[in-house]
Parts: C-alpha cells; structure tokens; sequence
C-alpha cells in the first residue's frame, strides 16, 4: 500500500468514526414529549432537540400518560407535565412517566391540576446556572410511586392508609399548607402511627448539602409532633435535629457533605396525647456535585 492509498485508508476511517461521533451526539440532543393511551396508544407528541413544547387538546382519559422520553446520557431538565403544577428542575436517567391521576389518587392534588382540555406540556435541558445553583435539592412536583427515572423521588416504609393524600411525594412537592389534614393543599406523609417509619429521598445524583428544614404538621391538636429525627445520609453520617412544637419551618445546619441520598428516621414523638404526628415538607439545600450535562 503506497502512501496515497495508506491516507485515504485513515481518512475514511477518521469520517467513519467522525460520522458515528455526531450522530452520537445528536442522539443525545434529541428527545420527546408524548400523551399515551392506557394501550400505550399515542395522542398527541412533541420532538426536538434541546427544547421541545406540547400542545394536548383534548381532556385526559383515565389511564394516560405524559412521558419524557430521552435516551442519552443523564443529565438535568426542567419539565413540565401539568401548567398548573408549573415546571420542575429534575435529574433524567430514562424515560420519564408522570401517570395522569384519576379517582383515589387525585386527592394529592390541586382540583385544577390536570384539568380542562387544553394543557401546555414542556421540556428542555437545563442550563448551567440551574443546575449550579444553591437550590432545595429535594423539590420535585411530579414525583410518584411509579417514577424510577427522575429525580429527586421519595419513598418510605409506610404511608397511612396507602392514601394519596399521606404519601411520600408529598412531602417534596413543595406545597407547605400544614395548618389541616386529609385533603389538598393539607397533604403530607402520614406514617400510620408506625414507630419504625422512614422516609428516603434519592437524588439520583451527588449533591453537595448542608442544611434541611423542615415543615411538620400542625392541625393541632388532631396533631402530635416529632421532637428529634435522625437524617442518615449515603455516605455513612448522621445528623440528629431537634424540633419545636411549630408551624413554620426548622432549620438543621451541618457541616457540607456529597451524597445522593438521605433517610428521615428514628423519629421521636412528643409526649401529647395524640398519635398523629406528620410531615408535611422537608428540604434539603445544597448545589449538584456533578454537573449532569448542561445544554447553554
């Protein structure tokens, strides 16, 4: 092979490589927002690189669907599912399912949320600034039982009753009405009078975190309240906040730590006579560890 014929050879195999590089790339700019049927059935959908937007013009059906769905690497999005609900800064590893809620399940949520027939459904790469920002690394309107791909998302040993209106979204959706219970905007996580309850909060990424406040239930006195808990985060600490007999928010503060999750538990009840103590909000205030992708 002469030296002609040997540059021709690397060349094509530099464009080939090259070629494989770009596709790759657009790949990973390119995703969707889409309305499925209960069957998986598409009814309305929305494509585009970076930032795409949906207009759904009919009323929801039981059993629909609003999905992201994004196949490349992980990274942050502000999505919105619901206008009236607003957006959400969310950490993406895959398809993103927010389950339209009907009978039980609606009770966790504001009567106008997912309503009407015409709804202004988002998304779009977060820029650096958002995702750089000092923010509560715990907020997430649309997280649910069945989310396994966004993050931040709650979970815990035991929600009252299974109820909507006691799980342990709500707990990171932001709504800080604690002054009642059993409906919206009064939804908490309930812990069933279980001693042993524990709330986990995954971030889906690392985060770098030095302070929570939290918001406990205050339908007193229907209401008991918790007078310590113990925050144990993944990367083997501990920090154990004592608490007020308040409405407002308590403020735990503690030397700056990189994790990607953190368990509410060892909840201590107060000695009044009754058994219901509650969560109505926590947050956990911090900046991404790792930067996830930003598209500006």
């Amino acid at each position: 092979m002469n030296l002609c014929q040997l540059f021709l050879s690397d060349l094509l195999i530099f464009l080939h490589v090259r070629a494989i590089i770009v596709q790759r790339e657009r790949r990973d700019k390119m995703f969707s927002v889409k309305v499925l049927k209960a069957n998986g059935e598409t009814k309305f959908v929305g494509r585009g690189e970076e930032e795409v937007y949906l207009v759904a013009t009919s009323k929801y059906e039981e059993g629909d669907q609003i999905i992201l769905e994004y196949s490349g690497e992980p990274r942050y999005f502000v999505f919105q599912a619901d206008d009236a609900m607003g957006p959400a800064l969310i950490f993406v590893k895959g398809i993103v399912q927010v389950k339209v809620p009907f009978g039980e399940a609606r009770r966790g949520y504001s009567p106008k949320a997912f309503g009407g027939s015409c709804h202004y459904i988002y998304a779009r790469f977060a820029s650096r600034e958002e995702i750089e920002a000092y923010r509560n690394q715990a907020l997430n309107v649309y997280d649910c039982h069945e989310n396994v791909n966004s993050y931040p998302h709650a979970s815990a040993n035991v929600e009252t009753r299974n109820e909507a209106v006691f799980a342990a979204r709500n707990a990171i959706d932001g709504v800080k009405a604690n002054s009642s219970h059993g409906e919206w905007p009064y939804a908490s996580w309930g812990i069933n009078r279980d001693p042993k309850a524990c709330l986990k909060i995954d971030f889906g990424n690392a985060i770098e975190t030095d302070k929570i406040v939290v918001y406990l239930r205050a339908d007193f006195p229907h209401d008991n309240w918790w007078k310590q808990m113990t925050f144990a985060f993944s990367d083997g600490s501990v920090v154990t906040g004592d608490l007020e007999k308040l409405a407002t928010g308590q403020t735990i503060s503690f030397e700056k730590r990189t994790v990607t999750w953190v368990e509410v538990k060892e909840l201590i009840k107060a000695e009044d006579e009754s058994p219901f103590p509650a969560l109505t909000q926590i947050e956990v205030y911090g900046r991404a560890a790792e930067k996830g992708g930003s598209a500006r």
